[in-house]
């Protein structure tokens, strides 16, 4: 817990917050402050016990909490939904929001903001069909259900999305689903309703025939096989699974936009997706970098404070120099997105997806170094800080694609 802190007055300075999103990002931060910071080491027991794939009770507690309080689905892009279904804010107004909730693993899920669910609620609030709409999206802005999204593949290269061999052909009314897809997360959540099934559907030009289609967990031959483990955590109730689709029968009308139209919505969800990452990973990093102030203060080594030590000074500095560069790249990335669209933007999207996880991922690698043994135990947070942002080197598309989209566009 690090109540009390300064939660870096930095992050707008330049990007000067409207009046409406002080005021959440006020009650978002006491909200942690008496709520999810004091629930954190229940929350990992619970994660870690014979009852971990169960949604635990503080969830439905602290989410009724943050409804109440008006901190929830924070995350719907004015150009989106225009207010109708979330707050209304500008993808760089949820900036700092996000910053604030990446603080905490869990505690997105709390006010509705948790990915992949973000990015499915995006996809049909901007390309779902008035009966899409009413069927799943209102109940996922709700909270009463969860989803998950099922694309990438075990058995091909799927930084490479063309590969997909996952197929969704027309029979009828109905079309069938066939495909094994792995890195589901929130396929093992017992909330977890229905996935978007990303699948080829015919021939054509090779970002033209790939459709998303809406698959009810439970429908017949959708098997969720196993949870798969991230350097050893389960991510337990969200998780995330191989799932496999077995001539998997949905009814034509779950199909979204139409027919070849899943590169387009990809794009769509991704690039907003790629942006929320990154700010909550730089709340990581401040969180991190907090711990290791405060360690290094504490800690006294060969007679004197830690943070006496060059390397310990030099290393602070580093940090704070590598948060506030990647904030602002994220907050110009935020912004393009809001002034020009997510294509317009995807250089500094991808710009960001690289520097962002490496950033928080050598922050918590000198917050653990400072802490010693206890860096890397279950005291404290900073090794599940290190596996999530190493993991996001890899999730949403590994770096070396981020950076050849880069170079080519240079």
């Amino acid at each position: 817990q690090t109540k009390g802190v300064n939660y870096s007055q930095r992050a707008m300075s330049i990007f000067e917050p409207s009046e409406k999103c002080a005021e959440l990002k006020a009650k978002l931060v006491r909200f942690f402050d008496e709520h999810i910071y004091p629930n954190e080491a229940r929350m990992y027991a619970h994660s870690t016990s014979e009852h971990r794939w169960s949604v635990p009770e503080q969830i439905w507690t602290l989410q009724a909490e943050a409804k109440k309080q008006g901190l929830w689905n924070l995350f719907l892009p004015l150009e989106t939904d225009k207010g109708e279904y979330g707050a209304g804010l500008t993808n760089l107004e949820y900036a700092s929001l996000c910053e604030v909730m990446g603080r905490v693993p869990w505690a997105p899920d709390i006010f509705n903001c948790g990915a992949p669910d973000t990015g499915n609620m995006e996809v049909l609030a901007r390309y779902g069909s008035a009966q899409q709409k009413k069927k799943w999206l209102e109940p996922l802005l709700d909270g009463r259900i969860r989803s998950c999204f099922a694309m990438t593949e075990p058995t091909v290269a799927s930084s490479d999305a063309t590969n997909m061999r996952a197929t969704i052909a027309k029979d009828g009314d109905e079309y069938i689903c066939n495909g094994v897809k792995w890195w589901t997360s929130g396929a093992c959540d017992p909330r977890c309703k229905f996935a978007i099934f990303m699948g080829v559907t015919g021939g054509g030009a090779a970002h033209q025939k790939h459709s998303m289609i809406i698959v009810p967990m439970d429908a017949e031959g959708v098997n969720v096989l196993r949870p798969l483990t991230v350097f050893g955590y389960e991510d337990a109730p969200h998780g995330h699974a191989e799932v496999s689709f077995n001539n998997v029968r949905v009814p034509a009308e779950n199909m979204i936009l139409g027919e070849g139209r899943g590169f387009e919505i990809a794009q769509g969800r991704l690039g907003p997706g790629r942006i929320h990452h990154c700010m909550r990973l730089i709340g990581l990093a401040e969180r991190s970098l907090e711990l290791l102030v405060q360690r290094s203060l504490k800690r006294h080594a060969f007679g004197r404070p830690i943070a006496r030590f060059g390397t310990t000074l030099q290393n602070i500095a580093k940090s704070r120099c590598e948060i506030e560069q990647a904030r602002l790249l994220t907050l110009k990335a935020a912004y393009m997105i809001d002034t020009y669209g997510p294509r317009k933007a995807r250089d500094l999207i991808a710009m960001i997806k690289v520097v962002a996880p490496t950033m928080a991922q050598n922050i918590a690698d000198r917050a653990i170094q400072v802490h010693g043994g206890a860096g890397v135990s279950q005291d404290f947070p900073l090794a599940y800080f290190y596996v999530i942002a190493r993991t996001l080197r890899l999730a949403d598309g590994p770096d070396e694609v981020h950076e050849v989209t880069v170079a080519k566009l240079e």
